[in-house]
């Protein structure tokens, strides 16, 4: 049987996510930009252990000055990339680009999708059951309720087309526990807050409910990691899980640190896989790192964080769409055009 130990990629890469096309996995994620300032390192790979990188994937906007998470879709015989982008006075927006082959550069296309917003990241489109889409980000909160802390957290929204919101984003989740904090007594806004996050929605279907995962705590840190809230719409209202701190992954001490901002990947066979970052020990890099993601009854479960050898994912014949995939939604290119 073949193994493979995490990191499955040595050189930075935050933010991962997979994408399956003709029999191939292709990666994006947040690293260093290329000399000539192209954004999103994108690998490719056969069976999930073995990346080859092969290019960046988005030309550098005007004026932008960071780039994080992007997640590729398939929509209408195309890829629509959505990616936040740090531009000028305007803050960090969700925006969009496109291209016909998952490996080859995308173009940005439309204006921002969050333009009301600061700070707008994190973006994952997702596909109801019955044909819907819907947009999931995370944006800053300056607000106490009940036992909501100030900082950032996730909403979501309806998609009327691939470039448009609906403009009703609906609350999934706000940072609400002691180890969601990101720096106490943090300078933002005009005023001092203990800050706490929220951020990088991932979500799941399972027994006909809609689970949202999410990375709390601050990033550069061992209290970065992921849990998650259940709801029956994805438009809500969420409950959180009844234990205190139901930790999908967590830091090991000495051996995995901060794992978080992560995706899942369902293979032909019906595995599933948490696909993450983490940094390595002397904290130089955040890395690629994938495990086994499953069910225990309505309990989400996984081993990761591993570092010692594990089973090599059962890859046969990938699927040629990526989960969650659209259908036949076409690409609105009538914004920014």
């Amino acid at each position: 049987m073949t193994h493979y130990t995490n990191p499955v990629f040595s050189e930075y890469f935050a933010d991962p996510y997979i994408l399956q096309h003709d029999g191939l996995f292709y990666a994006y994620g947040t690293a260093p930009a290329s000399s000539d300032g192209m954004q999103f390192r994108v690998l490719r790979s056969p069976d999930l252990i073995a990346w080859e990188p092969i290019g960046w994937a988005l030309p550098p906007l005007p004026g932008a000055t960071s780039y994080w998470a992007p997640e590729v879709v398939a929509r209408d015989g195309r890829f629509v990339m959505y990616y936040s982008a740090g531009v000028g006075d305007s803050g960090h927006q969700i925006r969009a680009a496109i291209s016909d082959h998952p490996g080859a550069p995308f173009r940005p296309i439309g204006d921002s999708l969050t333009p009301d917003l600061a700070f707008a990241i994190d973006a994952h489109p997702f596909q109801d059951a019955d044909g819907t889409w819907y947009l999931y980000y995370a944006r800053d909160f300056l607000t106490l309720d009940g036992d909501e802390r100030v900082g950032t957290g996730i909403v979501v929204d309806r998609m009327i087309d691939a470039l448009t919101l609906a403009g009703m984003p609906q609350i999934v989740v706000r940072p609400h526990a002691d180890w969601q904090l990101f720096q106490a007594g943090r300078a933002i806004y005009g005023a001092v807050y203990d800050w706490h996050t929220i951020e990088g929605a991932a979500v799941r279907m399972h027994n006909g409910r809609i689970y949202c995962f999410y990375s709390g705590g601050a990033w550069e840190r061992d209290n970065y990691g992921v849990s998650y809230v259940v709801a029956d719409h994805p438009l809500g209202s969420y409950t959180r899980p009844p234990q205190d701190d139901a930790r999908l992954l967590r830091s090991v001490p000495g051996r995995v640190r901060g794992p978080g901002h992560h995706s899942f990947l369902t293979l032909e066979n019906g595995d599933e896989l948490i696909v993450y970052h983490a940094w390595d020990e002397a904290m130089t890099a955040r890395l690629l790192r994938i495990d086994p993601f499953g069910w225990r009854g309505d309990q989400p479960v996984t081993p990761g964080p591993t570092w010692t050898p594990q089973p090599a994912p059962r890859v046969h014949a990938p699927v040629n769409a990526p989960v969650n995939a659209p259908v036949n939604a076409p690409v609105n290119e009538k914004q920014g055009e």
